[in-house]
């Protein structure tokens, strides 16, 4: 399953909508998803939102399966520590991982193989295992520390994609400006959808 799986990641960075936009389509278009939630990703997400994540990873799959009415077994939820799972070794990986959003501290923990925890680790392993690597940072403005450690990253080969929603599709509403950055995001993952139109079309 893990080659087959993509792996998604909410860090502690505003922008929770564009995360879980991103995990109910990605559900939708029957994709197994592996998904880790950080401490600080549960107090945004209970900030942003009016969803009130359950504590155990158990219990956040069962309630976002029902809440975007995915296929039983289709999304497993990981703790931080679950070494175990499939996300945490080069034998099994899954063939992309999306950190969205991303907060700059995981983005400089991933630029520096800190590994502290399992999204630091699924996310050393794409590096390690030249797999598709996708981080959507959500800060403003962005200090010099932050933009080397996003060089780093790029000319390692991962994708940096900054929540920078477009307007020239003329957006009627919040969730057309979250629906932009998502639809670049799976494009990036070669997943199809109609979220927005194509330029020129």
């Amino acid at each position: 399953m893990s080659s087959d799986a993509i792996t998604l990641a909410f860090t502690g960075a505003s922008g929770m909508p564009y995360g879980l936009r991103l995990l109910e389509c990605l559900l939708r278009a029957d994709k197994h998803v592996y998904l880790m939630v950080s401490s600080p990703a549960k107090v945004v997400i209970a900030t942003e939102t009016e969803l009130k994540l359950p504590s155990r990873s158990d219990e956040i799959a069962t309630f976002l399966t029902q809440h975007f009415g995915a296929a039983e077994g289709q999304l497993q939820v990981f703790g931080k520590e679950q070494w175990m799972a499939p996300v945490a070794s080069g034998s099994n990986a899954p063939s992309a991982m999306v950190v969205c959003p991303c907060s700059t501290g995981s983005l400089s923990a991933i630029a520096t193989g800190a590994s502290n925890n399992l999204i630091e680790r699924a996310a050393d392993v794409m590096l390690k295992e030249q797999r598709q690597l996708i981080l959507v940072p959500r800060e403003t403005p962005f200090s010099a520390v932050h933009l080397e450690h996003m060089l780093t990253l790029a000319r390692l080969g991962v994708t940096i994609l900054p929540a920078c929603p477009g307007f020239y599709h003329q957006p009627q509403q919040v969730s057309d400006l979250v629906d932009f950055v998502v639809a670049r995001i799976l494009d990036h993952l070669n997943v199809e959808h109609s979220l927005v139109s194509r330029w020129g079309a």
